[in-house]
């Protein structure tokens, strides 16, 4: 037997023929989007800016936006499914791209479970208003659990169909109640206040700003699909282009439709007395304007919302543990594509197998599936996710930078991506000067909690070195190689 034998996640690679859409719509669903409209939307409002909380969504998406630029420019010369660690790894060297790729498995996860409490707690919310048993939440996060385990076990296009109907669904409610309350005007009628900026020019912009981005998580993961995709180069960009414009119209629409439907000066009280339960700002605003049909369609739909979210995620982490085996960092079994099902279903099991643990842990501990576990888990990955992105923007600008030759344009490869690097500077220092929103613990807990992903970036980079780092380099080597051809 020779030394040099292909090992099992070498000898085959993830393959399906997902387009731009369904791609474009499995991160979009990762965003859960009418989640964020009736749990993020409340928070920016009511603890940010009031008014003009609108204006903190459209600009986390002209700074997502600014980051794809120069994502999608670099998006040809990355030719692993990897995502952020394999731009990283490209741009600043393996030890940071090996960092990255612990931060990501860290964030994903985090979010994963927090998602798991917060279903959990939707579900068990949901079974009490309609008068039945008490049932403790993990029970129903478990089941959650198990189907989102079987989907994610088999082929990709299953998940997609899945996904793309839920997310159908539930941003045509939205829409619904949307277009009703723009039809019938709020109290103040159909106010532009939330877009002046004597409104949104306030100290709370930032905080609104913070809570926009938290709801973008998951965005970026369109490359981790490369190996699933119909045409990479092509599908990859426009997929990441079609998710960050849509999923910023609609949470800029929707949450100024939140403030017409209140009214600009009335809306803060409104959200802050949704923070404190004795209101629900979305589910009030469908019923008063488009009927307790409407109103109830919707209570469940957040939970198909939640349910998409947590398959997005799973399928996201056991491809990332996909591409970490197949280039030597974590054990080759995660590498195994299924004979019959084309997928990852090994790394999938080990997924489900992790957020188990995890969830049981929480359980065991006492922690509050909404307030602890999903706050928690949350502020974890909001760190990590800026975290990634800000790695990934500037790992961008070095490779160009360093590979003048392919840089097509100046614009999209460098001007861009340099405006990218202080945006998501900005982005990072709102995050952690306002982590306890986020959180809502102790500043302790909330220190904890935040030191974890800088801690995963450390011991990815000192401890998973050896085979993933040369694998990387001599796969870039090669890639300069061909592209810097005349």
């Amino acid at each position: 037997m020779t030394t040099d034998a292909p090992r099992p996640a070498e000898r085959s690679r993830l393959t399906g023929s997902l387009g731009t859409g369904s791609i474009a719509f499995m991160v979009i669903a990762a965003a859960a989007p009418l989640t964020v409209i009736g749990g993020n939307a409340p928070l920016a409002i009511g603890q940010g800016n009031g008014a003009g909380a609108p204006v903190g969504f459209l600009l986390a998406s002209i700074v997502l936006l600014l980051f794809a630029v120069g994502f999608v420019a670099m998006t040809p010369y990355v030719k692993e499914a990897g995502a952020f660690f394999s731009y990283v790894t490209i741009g600043l060297g393996s030890r940071l791209g090996m960092g990255t790729a612990y931060v990501a498995l860290v964030a994903y996860t985090a979010i994963q479970v927090g998602i798991y409490g917060y279903m959990g707690w939707a579900v068990m919310d949901l079974v009490r208003h309609y008068g039945g048993p008490e049932i403790h939440w993990s029970v129903f996060a478990i089941a959650a659990l198990l189907i989102v385990g079987f989907l994610g076990y088999r082929h990709i296009d299953l998940s997609s169909k899945v996904l793309g109907v839920a997310l159908l669904l539930e941003m045509l409610v939205m829409m619904i109640v949307n277009i009703a309350v723009l039809i019938n005007g709020g109290p103040e009628g159909r106010s532009a206040e939330s877009f002046d900026p004597q409104v949104f020019l306030t100290p709370g912009l930032g905080v609104a700003v913070l809570f926009a981005l938290t709801g973008f998580i998951g965005f970026e993961s369109t490359a981790i699909y490369r190996d699933e995709a119909r045409d990479p180069a092509r599908t990859i960009p426009r997929a990441t282009y079609l998710a960050v414009a849509i999923i910023g119209v609609f949470y800029t629409l929707s949450v100024w439709v939140l403030v017409v439907a209140s009214g600009a000066s009335n809306v803060t009280e409104v959200a802050q007395q949704t923070l404190f339960g004795s209101k629900n700002m979305l589910l009030d605003t469908a019923g008063e304007f488009a009927g307790s049909l409407t109103r109830s369609t919707m209570q469940i739909l957040l939970i198909t919302s939640l349910f998409a979210c947590v398959l997005s995620f799973h399928n996201i982490i056991a491809r990332y543990q996909f591409a970490l085996a197949k280039i030597g960092s974590m054990p080759a079994r995660l590498g195994m594509v299924h004979a019959k099902h084309h997928s990852p279903a090994f790394s999938s099991i080990v997924q489900s197998i992790t957020a188990l643990v995890i969830v049981v842990i929480f359980v065991v501990i006492g922690l509050d599936p909404l307030v602890q576990v999903f706050g928690y888990m949350a502020g974890v990955a909001t760190v990590g996710m800026v975290m990634m992105m800000l790695l990934t923007t500037i790992a961008v600008v070095f490779f160009f930078l360093r590979n003048p030759r392919l840089r097509k344009n100046v614009w999209t490869a460098t001007i861009v991506p340099i405006f990218a690097v202080v945006a998501l500077g900005v982005s990072a220092w709102l995050v952690l000067s306002n982590f306890t929103m986020v959180t809502s613990g102790s500043l302790a807990v909330s220190i904890g909690l935040a030191l974890v992903p800088p801690v995963a970036l450390i011991v990815g980079a000192i401890v998973n070195r050896k085979d993933g780092g040369r694998t990387v380099d001599i796969q870039l080597d090669r890639v300069l190689e061909a592209e810097s051809r005349p």
